[in-house]
């Protein structure tokens, strides 16, 4: 008899949410000061906390969103709502295109989920501060202040914060949003894939949208496809296909899947290496949370790959639910996922637990549920 598949393999849901309370409950009573969010383990073993102008500041109040959507416990949406009102001083911060990432999650997750209208208030002046980076001159938003020689440079990693804009051009019903937002992903579709859709993770822009080179900061090479950042194209242009339904979109979104499902270096258990073209070296948890809840979104599109996409996620979070990727109750700082990796290039962050790992593997299982289920995922 053939052994089973990890696609064959059961994926109990509510056992893995049962578990993910027990390690945030064991995170929330470490963590006091909502001035230090969780974010990773340092080399010294002790936690790795960041204030909240960090880009991962918001990942945490999303997770405990995620617990309470799936528990209904009040428990959780008290402190999601204390977790995701740590982050409100952020609205304001223009110096940043993480903003999606910062207030998107934790209080875009708790307004679908509450319609408390002080987080719809919050996010609309946030969009606001994002869409300030967005320059006509050069066509996209600006990652960051400049970075080596280069004064406008934009990372793949942008195409995740266009949700964000996304939903507070229909709340407000200002199309401004809403087009810049289409510009960056055209221009982006344009100059950050090569001819086998891997993304290139930093474009530097010059005036008029003339590209000056096409670089890495967290990759392993300028050529290599890091694999968090082919996750992020995924993810991101899954969505611009849901908001726009434009089919170029979905296209592209099938074309990134099909080069990392058909890679090579692809591990048997589908946890990518940190970087596609790093076979045997350290594997990225969080790469595959994020490819995981991107392919079940995709699958629920695609009219020729959905059972593949759905197949492949399952695998994922298959093997992020064993006891390879998955702590013990009560170690690993009480994240959840072992082995994510943030930076090798700048020894940062290697081989440790990740709070964004855990968010995205959170809302894969959520859902994974939802579509088992056979009822739509909302957004």
């Amino acid at each position: 008899m053939a052994e089973p598949t990890l696609a064959q393999a059961q994926l109990n849901v509510a056992k893995e949410i049962k578990y993910a309370e027990a390690q945030y409950k064991g995170m929330l009573f470490t963590h006091k000061d909502l001035s230090k969010f969780p974010q990773s383990i340092s080399t010294d073993g002790n936690a790795r906390d960041m204030p909240s102008e960090w880009w991962c500041s918001g990942f945490f109040g999303g997770s405990l969103w995620y617990l309470y959507e799936y528990t209904k416990d009040d428990y959780w949406r008290k402190a999601a709502h204390k977790w995701t009102m740590a982050v409100e001083k952020e609205k304001a911060n223009t110096s940043t295109h993480d903003l999606g990432f910062m207030l998107y999650c934790p209080f875009g997750n708790g307004y679908r989920l509450t319609k408390n209208p002080i987080y719809k208030n919050i996010m609309l002046q946030g969009a606001q501060s994002l869409a300030t980076r967005f320059n006509p001159r050069y066509g996209v938003i600006k990652s960051w202040d400049g970075w080596k020689e280069y004064d406008y440079p934009v990372i793949i990693d942008n195409m995740m914060n266009l949700e964000f804009l996304f939903w507070a051009a229909k709340t407000s019903g200002d199309k401004k949003l809403y087009d810049l937002s289409v510009v960056h992903a055209d221009n982006t579709l344009r100059n950050h894939f090569r001819d086998d859709y891997s993304s290139y993770h930093v474009v530097c822009y010059g005036e008029a949208g003339k590209v000056l080179a096409k670089k890495t900061h967290q990759g392993l090479a300028d050529s290599s496809a890091w694999s968090r950042g082919q996750g992020w194209a995924l993810y991101g242009y899954t969505v611009m296909y849901r908001e726009t339904k434009n089919k170029k979109y979905l296209e592209l979104a099938e074309n990134v899947a099909k080069f990392v499902l058909n890679h090579p270096n692809l591990p048997k258990d589908k946890i990518p290496y940190w970087d596609f073209n790093a076979p045997g070296e350290e594997r990225d948890a969080s790469a595959a949370a994020v490819i995981a809840s991107g392919l079940l979104e995709l699958s629920q599109y695609s009219n020729l790959n959905s059972k593949l996409y759905f197949n492949t996620a399952k695998m994922m979070l298959t093997s992020l639910a064993s006891p390879t990727y998955k702590a013990k109750i009560g170690t690993n700082r009480s994240f959840i996922l072992k082995h994510s990796v943030g930076s090798k290039p700048h020894q940062s962050e290697v081989n440790v637990p990740l709070v964004y790992a855990d968010y995205y593997y959170l809302e894969a299982l959520l859902r994974y549920d939802l579509i088992t289920k056979k009822r739509k995922l909302v957004f």
